[in-house]
């Protein structure tokens, strides 16, 4: 009775919309996975982007589990600047605050370069424990407002799992092409990273409950990769003329 009651129509259209869901949701995500495991030596790249997102997917089936927890995230805990702040703010907050410093970060580096010895030594072997709890925080910060969308578009929990496993099978399948792709040319790289300055600013405007909708985000992510795609194809061409 219970498997009669899963296979439905209904639950069809909720596993497609919420895997969908998962997977738009999860641009930013892979983005900067491919920017912190950028750092670490090639041949275990690919192990800290399985790893992270692998011990990710347990963390969101976990909180998925305590229902009453997730939705008591977004009760008011206290009040920053006149705003009342619940759990689910401070998590946005705190994510966006640490997105904007590592992506400024990361961009110093780029463009001055690592200025002494120790630091070229850090920056040629980052620490792998570092990136692999790197993209866990952040997949939790990612994710956090399709887990409480999800519990309440979905009546099984049994359908919530299998879209966050499809949605990071996906993810676990594209951050290596991601990856190699920007790493393979410097420009993009430099264009992700403003991506993640872009969304860290989101996230800490969510986090004082003003809401930006994601689509203008994802359409200017768009219409810059676009861009950049011209030009590299223009610089291409003449290479070869």
């Amino acid at each position: 009775m219970f498997l009669e009651n899963l296979f439905t129509v209904e639950n069809a259209a909720a596993l497609v919309t919420l895997t969908a869901m998962e997977l738009v949701l999860g641009i930013d995500n892979i983005v900067f996975i491919a920017i912190v495991t950028g750092r670490l030596p090639r041949e275990r790249q690919e192990t800290a982007r399985r790893l992270g997102l692998f011990a990710a997917m347990f963390l969101r089936i976990a909180l998925l589990l305590t229902l009453t927890f997730m939705m008591r995230l977004t009760s008011p805990l206290f009040h920053l600047l006149s705003h009342p702040m619940s759990g689910r703010d401070l998590i946005l907050l705190l994510g966006g605050l640490f997105l904007i410093g590592k992506a400024t970060h990361e961009i110093h580096n780029k463009l001055e370069g690592p200025t002494t010895p120790q630091e070229k030594r850090v920056k040629a072997h980052a620490d792998f424990r570092s990136v692999v709890l790197q993209i866990l925080v952040l997949d939790l910060v990612f994710s956090l407002d399709s887990i409480i969308t999800a519990v309440g578009m979905a009546r099984h929990i049994t359908i919530m799992i299998a879209a966050i496993v499809l949605a990071v099978g996906a993810m676990m399948l594209f951050a290596g092409m991601v990856s190699a792709f920007i790493d393979k040319h410097p420009t993009l790289k430099m264009l992700a990273l403003s991506f993640l300055l872009l969304i860290g600013v989101m996230l800490v405007a969510e986090g004082f409950g003003k809401h930006i909708d994601r689509g203008y985000i994802y359409f200017a992510m768009g219409f810059s990769v676009f861009v950049e795609a011209l030009n590299l194809k223009m610089q291409k061409k003449a290479q070869i003329g």
